[in-house]
């Protein structure tokens, strides 16, 4: 895989962890949509330790333009929805369903996100480009390329907004009516 440049604003740039362990299980995205989470206004108010140019974004829906040679299934045009965090599926952890704290993706500690202070330093969705590892793990692909662009804004509801209010309702025992 080939470095890229990774230009976040005309303030900030970042380049692409390609040339860690991650790589050859790992895809480069090519953001198409991306949502701002309400976790991200933390870090946009000064209410946490974000340091200067931490590319933020944890809600990525996008095109895969690489693929790491260990990648399966997941190719080069497929369109995909990222979860907001970030794991290796693997590790005991993974294995038991606990991916929030995964023990392999954040060298400080269990558990990783995409563009979020402390959690292991990956570049966020409000970029231009993104990448992910483990990417057979993380990414869900969308069966039709061409459905999928149609509905690009309601499916990028999936990386974490949607979900994220389904399980608080059935946490809450919330049921029909």
């Amino acid at each position: 895989m080939a470095r890229i440049r990774l230009q976040c604003s005309p303030s900030t740039s970042q380049n692409l962890p390609l040339e860690n362990g991650h790589a050859n299980t790992g895809s480069i995205l090519k953001i198409i949509a991306t949502n701002i989470c309400g976790s991200d206004q933390h870090m946009i108010r000064g209410r946490t330790t974000a340091p200067s140019g931490l590319v933020l974004g944890h809600e990525i829906t996008s095109e895969v333009i690489e693929a790491g040679r260990d990648v399966e299934f997941i190719s080069v045009g497929d369109i995909v929805s990222v979860p907001f965090n970030t794991t290796c599926g693997r590790c005991h952890n993974c294995k038991e369903g606990k991916t929030g704290i995964c023990l392999n993706v954040n060298p400080a500690r269990p558990g990783a996100a995409y563009g979020y202070v402390n959690m292991g330093g990956w570049v966020g969705g409000q970029a231009e480009y993104v990448m992910v590892p483990y990417a057979d793990f993380n990414l869900l692909r969308f069966p039709n390329r061409d459905q999928a662009l149609k509905k690009i804004r309601d499916l990028t509801l999936l990386s974490d907004i949607f979900p994220t209010g389904f399980h608080g309702a059935v946490s809450a025992g919330v049921g029909l009516g």
